[in-house]
């Protein structure tokens, strides 16, 4: 029996069952639904084209957007780079509450939460059995406390995935740049995964230095997340879950591609180069999609002289349709201050960006979904926003669309762009006053398949 002979006997047994319990159906009721049902059989399924994303890949591209927290001596120091000479003592917050965290983070839209369990000066936020540069050597708490531990159990407090940041580059520990260091720090991703895991996705910086280098061996740092959070989505320069955007402003390429050649290159300074990681590539061989990072201030851990350049809500819109809005999830860093509280000037912002969100999409005009390259939609009032979804489970296609509007008899083209992706929004220049809006995709490298189309 065929695939589509199965389909069919499955989706016609079914229906047989469902009349036999429905005797209230009339005949032209049953006809139609027949015919609707085989007609669903016999549709072929849209067809794949170039690399695809993992069930986890799609999971992670529909949370869209999360927090970071950088946290750590820094926080303390007022340094953004720690040196890893720091007296383990610096790092004492008065009234760490993980809870207020992630209860900001979800009363804010976001859909989990980072933390930077290491950074480069290798301070652990965790009792580490690989390294004597920890929280267990401070006299916070006395030695007792565990910061990852607690966020891990506000995350499971209020069902919020969390993900971890841990840095390979160890400016303290003794074996950093010697062959050994690669196996203790495959130990120590280990050792958190093990301890607080699953992870939702596991953040790999690429940054080293010193006077003597290692060779990182990323396979070897990709097993020890596998091995315990198989469904991790890994973020580095290359992947191999999702790639870094190739800045810290917020904005991902207009053109944006979810794939990306990775043979010969590595994150860090043998990354590919900035434009190729701002809009991938259309032929890659990998199916790596871009994440944005950006500080919700100038700096990325909490710093006492920085809160004139918290970010305002028309900044992070913009943000939002320069990521999000090109495919792209946004990771949004609202660090915690010495207290280990957000800041409540940037928790009170996080809330005015969601406000603002939902009022600009509060208003949907028409939508349709699982449609070809070609739809028009009837609308009843001005539009200013259109959202696009391709249907990336099927690879990404589309090249080019156009979007056009019919006012007073004739068609005006609104707005036009090139890739799609997970989502692609396109405010209008001004709002359109439109009896229809047309959607057509004019070049594409197989049959092109969006999976909503929504106007605002």
């Amino acid at each position: 029996m065929s695939n589509f002979e199965f389909r069919a006997y499955c989706i016609i047994s079914k229906t047989k069952h469902h009349i036999m319990r429905n005797t209230r159906l009339s005949t032209e009721g049953i006809i139609a639904s027949l015919a609707l049902l085989l007609t669903a059989a016999c549709s072929p399924a849209p067809q794949t084209y170039g690399p695809l994303p993992t069930e986890d890949q799609l999971k992670w591209a529909d949370m869209e957007y999360y927090m970071f927290c950088h946290f750590g001596p820094n926080t303390f120091s007022g340094l953004q780079w720690g040196l890893g000479d720091e007296d383990p003592d610096i790092f004492n917050p008065s009234e760490l509450d993980c809870e207020q965290w992630v209860r900001t983070a979800k009363e804010a839209g976001m859909k989990g939460i980072i933390l930077t369990a290491k950074h480069h000066d290798g301070f652990c936020l965790w009792p580490s059995a690989y390294s004597d540069h920890t929280v267990a050597q401070s006299s916070w708490l006395d030695g007792k406390g565990d910061v990852v531990k607690e966020l891990r159990k506000a995350c499971d407090k209020y069902d919020f995935p969390m993900g971890v940041y841990i840095s390979p580059w160890d400016r303290n520990h003794p074996s950093y740049g010697t062959d050994e260091y690669n196996q203790v720090f495959a130990n120590t991703i280990a050792e958190v995964h093990q301890n607080y895991g699953p992870f939702f996705e596991q953040w790999f910086d690429g940054a080293n230095g010193g006077a003597h280098v290692p060779a990182y061996d990323w396979p070897l740092f990709h097993k020890a997340v596998y091995d315990n959070s198989p469904h991790a989505v890994i973020f580095s320069d290359v992947g191999p879950g999702c790639r870094w955007i190739g800045n810290e402003s917020g904005w991902a390429g207009e053109t944006n591609w979810c794939r990306l050649d990775v043979e010969g290159f590595e994150p860090g300074k043998n990354a590919p180069a900035t434009k190729i990681l701002n809009e991938g590539q259309p032929d890659g061989a990998e199916w790596i999609p871009g994440e944005v990072d950006v500080p919700i201030r100038a700096d990325w851990f909490y710093n006492t002289t920085n809160e004139s350049t918290l970010k305002s809500v028309d900044d992070l819109m913009d943000i939002w349709f320069s990521s999000v809005g090109r495919g792209c999830n946004l990771i949004l860093n609202v660090t915690p201050d010495q207290r280990g509280l957000l800041p409540q000037a940037d928790s009170i912002r996080l809330m005015e960006f969601k406000a603002a969100r939902d009022a600009y999409f509060a208003k949907k005009l028409a939508s349709c979904r699982n449609k070809g390259g070609n739809v028009t939609l009837k609308v009843k009032e001005p539009c200013k926003c259109i959202v696009l979804q391709e249907d990336i489970k099927y690879g990404q296609k589309i090249k080019a669309f156009t979007v056009e509007a019919l006012v007073a008899g004739e068609w005006q083209k609104v707005v036009e762009g090139t890739t799609i992706g997970h989502k692609r929004i396109l405010p209008f220049d001004a709002s359109v006053d439109a009896s229809k809006i047309r959607v057509t995709v004019t070049d594409s490298f197989a049959e092109p398949m969006l999976k909503s189309v929504t106007v605002y």
